[in-house]
């Protein structure tokens, strides 16, 4: 073997060491975010999950409520949500701008599709289509709401079969 064959080598074989001992160092960070669900092991829901479809908003600003058409999410299909937005003392909010956000809290991974609110249906009711949800198992739906000059969060918790 010529000298710059052992070089190239030795070359490959450090920077694979220096790619491996990183990935080893950040395997507790990245590992439970990254990892494929099936590498998580079975693991259940918190034993006192709240999985109402109506409640105060996390700030308390909004009262929120879904519904699901079909009324029980299926797996594995495209369907639609209503959200409705209230007051906490009961009056509809129009004209809010809402986002959608979610995933499985136990698996690290999102939503597999990218809902969105794609029309105001009045009297506080909010058209949510794309959502989808590809296995049983805890899911948290999360909504963003601005409404008459104020913004809150809302985490819905599912856990589908």
């Amino acid at each position: 073997m010529n000298r710059q064959t052992i070089i190239v080598i030795v070359t490959a074989v450090i920077t694979t060491l220096i790619v491996l001992i990183g990935i080893a160092a950040l395997m507790p960070i990245l590992g439970p975010r990254y990892m494929h669900p099936l590498m998580m092991g079975n693991q259940p829901a918190p034993g006192d999950l709240d999985t109402s479809s109506k409640r105060l908003s996390d700030g308390g600003l909004f009262r929120v409520s879904w519904t699901s058409d079909p009324a029980s999410p299926p797996l594995n299909r495209m369907h639609t949500w209503t959200l409705h937005l209230e007051t906490p003392d009961g009056k509809s909010v129009e004209g809010a701008e809402i986002s959608v956000d979610g995933g499985m809290p136990l698996h690290g991974h999102g939503l597999p599709t990218s809902p969105q609110v794609t029309q105001e249906l009045g009297s506080g009711d909010y058209l949510v289509e794309g959502m989808k949800f590809q296995m049983p198992g805890w899911w948290e739906v999360r909504f963003g709401i601005q409404a008459d000059g104020q913004a809150d969060t809302i985490t819905f918790n599912l856990t589908l079969e």
